[in-house]
């Protein structure tokens, strides 16, 4: 645990201070996982006092501070989901309103602009973005707290509230499932085609 137990009690019977010492400690790590979890830089910050307005105002409601680090946790990822939500809704709008030759403007720019190095490591990035963004959010936000985060099962276990054995097959599951969309795009890719 980043803080001490003595440290959180304050926060939790009303002090500011103790609060904002909070949130210093914990800032980095969870805009961190913001920024794994739902992928835009932009809208990292506004997730992130999301998540720590939500911290504030439910505090009290921590029974013990040893589960302060999973509950945290999970209410970065009730945050990350909320938005997701939001943001595929309004996406579902605003793509019609792209015109296809913007697009094109777009990429050629952006493309014009990288070195042969920063355009591989994009592209890795980018078939790592369309692979996780194959599955649901569920799958997607599981791995990346598994396998980017580096939690271990127990503290799965704590922000799932699922037994081991349930996220084992949950973590199994949805590694096959990023599986079968990398065969996929790469059935895609040697075809020619595009992947559906």
């Amino acid at each position: 645990m980043l803080i001490e137990f003595e440290l959180l009690e304050e926060a939790r019977h009303g002090s500011d201070a103790a609060f904002s010492r909070v949130v210093e400690a914990y800032r980095r790590r969870i805009l961190g996982t913001i920024a794994r979890l739902i992928g835009h830089p932009d809208d990292v910050e506004d997730v992130g006092q999301e998540v720590f307005l939500r911290l504030y105002f439910s505090l009290e409601q921590l029974r013990t501070p040893e589960v302060f680090e999973p509950w945290l946790y999970r209410l970065t990822v009730n945050a990350c989901y909320d938005y997701l939500r939001k943001k595929r809704r309004r996406r579902e709008s605003r793509m019609s309103d792209i015109g296809e030759q913007q697009v094109l403007i777009a990429e050629a720019a952006a493309a014009g602009r990288k070195t042969d190095a920063e355009e591989a490591r994009r592209q890795v990035l980018d078939t790592v973005d369309a692979l996780l963004g194959a599955v649901s959010a569920d799958d997607r936000i599981l791995l990346l707290l598994k396998e980017v985060e580096g939690l271990s099962l127990r503290e799965l276990e704590q922000i799932y509230h699922v037994k081991e054995n349930a996220l084992k097959v949950r973590l199994f599951r949805a590694r096959q499932r990023v599986l079968k969309a990398f065969d996929r795009s790469s059935e895609g890719a040697k075809t020619g085609g595009e992947v559906t």
